[in-house]
């Protein structure tokens, strides 16, 4: 489960135990911080807290925030700067020479929009979403702090944004979110004063094929568990006691080689690792899996191996593409010296990280580049009635 799903899961908690609830999210940062824009935590007026914002310097502080300023129940942002010799005299010591904003806010399950709702949706219907969150206006802007605008996959808009300018520029880069699946923070200047969105793609869990469920394919399911990953595992012998073997959150499936394409569900968003340690089996798979769209193919095993089983379905009359056989990683996971299974399966998992995050899993002392996504750069836009 990662930190998204756990705060989901913690807000209905607290629904349900009748707790007074808050959410705070990194809405802007500039410079070097340790959580970045879309970063989440959950708390209750119990004390209760899930997720974090910064490395354990901010969290308590802003726990205070919602004790001591919210009263009535309005957000506030609360802009932490580290680039100025206070915040060490006041204790908080980021640790990294950055500025961050944390918007405050008190949820309401009814509200309308609601954010909350809508993550879950993304989560549940496993399908893409945009939020884009007003947390800074100036002037004569008909917006208010925690404005939204919710954008669903058949352009469905749900918002409570009043400025007709705003919301048509909105609706410009929310699409373009959705298409290019990175957030970004914006500052819109509009006829009458400015704004300052951070526009939030949400992301529903990565779905994990495993085709194989020996011994080593447990500690890979339970590594992309622990990333919030939806695993399913897929056993080719039909073994009842696997079922005992795997995480209760995950689905196997029991069943032939002959018949796993009827039973799996393969898109773009899905990625697949082959370790049936059969090799009828994996060439009837790779059969399946390579004309399909998933972004990633992953097959245990040495190159000579993976090799052999291609040779054998060319001569079986099948031929692929370039680009079907760059989404081929065979041997799979990325060099580490891995030897155990617990090691193999950290090498696995981080090659598909990386792949998913267009990285090249290479040493981040030698990335001439920064480490995360730069959310900055402002688009400014003078917009005329």
């Amino acid at each position: 489960m990662n930190e998204l799903q756990a705060i989901l899961e913690g807000f209905e908690l607290s629904q349900k135990n009748g707790e007074i609830t808050f959410l705070a999210t990194v809405v802007k940062t500039q410079g070097s911080t340790y959580r970045r824009p879309g970063a989440k935590m959950l708390m209750t007026d119990t004390g209760r807290t899930i997720g974090t914002i910064s490395a354990g310097c901010l969290e308590n502080d802003v726990f205070e925030h919602t004790q001591q300023r919210m009263s009535d129940g309005e957000p506030i942002v609360v802009t932490y700067d580290n680039t100025a010799s206070e915040d060490i005299l006041w204790g908080f010591g980021l640790g990294c020479n950055g500025t961050v904003q944390v918007l405050i806010e008190r949820l309401e399950k009814e509200s309308s929009p609601n954010a909350i709702a809508f993550m879950q949706e993304c989560f549940e219907r496993k399908h893409l979403g945009i939020i884009a969150t007003v947390f800074a206006f100036e002037g004569e802007v008909d917006v208010k702090l925690g404005s939204r605008l919710l954008l669903y996959p058949d352009g469905k808009i749900i918002a409570d944004i009043k400025d007709p300018n705003l919301i048509q520029s909105l609706q410009v880069d929310t699409q373009a979110a959705f298409t290019n699946q990175k957030s970004s923070v914006k500052n819109y200047q509009l006829p009458l004063g400015s704004a300052e969105v951070f526009i939030e793609v949400i992301q529903p869990p990565t779905p994990l094929v495993i085709f194989g469920a020996g011994y080593d394919a447990i500690p890979v399911a339970q590594f992309a568990q622990a990333l919030g990953w939806d695993v399913t595992v897929v056993d080719c012998r039909a073994n009842e006691t696997t079922k005992a073997r795997f995480p209760t959150a995950c689905d196997v499936i029991l069943t032939q080689r002959e018949i796993v394409p009827k039973q799996i569900f393969i898109d773009v968003k899905t990625v697949a690792v082959v370790m049936t340690h059969n090799y009828l089996d994996d060439l009837e798979i790779l059969k399946t899996l390579l004309p399909s769209p998933a972004r990633y193919i992953g097959v245990l095993g040495p190159k000579a191996r993976t090799e052999r089983l291609l040779a054998d379905l060319r001569s079986q009359g099948i031929v692929y593409t370039t680009e079907q056989l760059t989404r081929l990683h065979g041997p799979i996971g990325i060099d580490i010296g891995a030897e155990t299974p617990e090691g193999i399966a950290i090498a696995i998992i981080a090659e598909i990280q990386a792949v998913l995050t267009n990285r090249n899993g290479s040493f981040l002392k030698n990335r001439n580049q920064p480490i995360h996504q730069c959310y900055e750069s402002n688009s400014n836009l003078l917009l005329t009635p």
